[in-house]
């Protein structure tokens, strides 16, 4: 049974969608040696046992089918000092790669230097969700190489922020 509900502006979705703040990722892959990446916030959790990650990806994304191609990918959780990097990988076009450090994983995938943290995957499953796609994967490995110093990079309400610490007295 469905309920019938007035239509949703896609405007007004995004802007409600936009109180919820998110960490910054960059979902990347390497196809016949050429680097493949994306900025993505739409990542999260699905299970620890088997342990599994998620991110949505717009179903025309020229990144999405370089992504199935190679059957993995990895998800760089940005620091705080990220931004440019966020940036770069969020445009459509030109070369994304330019200037950016990485190093290959145990499966292949990119990682950007100064992340966070990174997980290494190989894709699970597919499910298409509007005009979206929702890619899970396995994780295969991973390295928390900065975490303990750094902060996360986030995104609320339409610009990249950062953790305001409050001192505990």
């Amino acid at each position: 049974m469905s309920i019938s509900s007035p239509a949703i502006a896609p405007s007004r979705l995004r802007e409600a969608l936009g109180h919820f703040a998110s960490g910054i990722t960059v979902i990347t892959s390497l196809v016949d040696d050429e680097p493949v990446g994306f900025t993505c916030q739409s990542f999260y959790s699905v299970s620890m046992s088997p342990p599994l990650v998620s991110f949505c990806v717009m179903s025309g994304s020229a990144s999405l089918p370089r992504i199935r191609a190679a059957g993995r990918f990895a998800v760089n959780i940005l620091s705080e000092e990220q931004i440019g990097v966020s940036s770069q990988f969020a445009r459509r076009g030109g070369d994304k790669w330019a200037g950016i450090e990485w190093t290959r994983s145990a499966l292949g995938n990119p990682v950007i230097a100064g992340s966070l943290s990174w997980l290494d995957c190989q894709v699970h499953a597919e499910h298409a969700a509007g005009d979206h796609v929702i890619v899970i994967g396995e994780v295969k490995g991973l390295d928390t190489q900065d975490a303990a110093d750094g902060q996360p990079l986030l995104y609320f309400r339409g610009q990249y922020r950062n953790i305001a610490v409050a001192e505990v007295v």
